[in-house]
């Protein structure tokens, strides 16, 4: 996987940040969709990448509950990063508590949760009730 992120990352666009993020979402079926982040000038309409690869999902016509694992890397630091919270909610919304987010460092170290451990007080659907 670690490969895959590194290759992957190059198509990153972040000419802002220079923080080339790249992710690879897991199905049930073992089908894979990838995202990487795109930034634009305002620095608000861009995407990041665990959003890009879960709309491609979706676009494909994947539901809820499809989702396995979500691998993500940030292939210009030392650091292990996790998601922003508007990708963690996207994440709640798709994956099952106990489903797998794994996050890399460009050296391939990574650190992995549970979406429960990832996001402990999630806002869902039962919070619409």
């Amino acid at each position: 996987m670690v490969d895959k992120l590194l290759a992957l990352s190059k198509n990153s666009y972040a000419p802002i940040s220079n923080f080339h993020v790249s992710s690879i979402v897991v199905m049930n079926d073992g089908k894979e969709f990838s995202g990487v982040n795109v930034e634009d000038a305002s620095t608000r309409a861009g995407a990041c990448a665990e959003r890009n690869a879960i709309f491609a999902a979706i676009t494909a016509g994947y539901k809820k509950g499809d989702f396995k694992e979500l691998h993500v890397m940030c292939a210009d630091s030392e650091t292990i990063s996790t998601c922003c919270f508007v990708c963690r909610q996207l994440i709640v919304e798709f994956f099952s508590k106990d489903s797998i987010i794994t996050c890399y460092d460009k050296n391939g170290n990574y650190k992995k949760f549970t979406v429960a451990e990832l996001c402990p007080h999630p806002f869902d659907e039962d919070d619409l009730k």
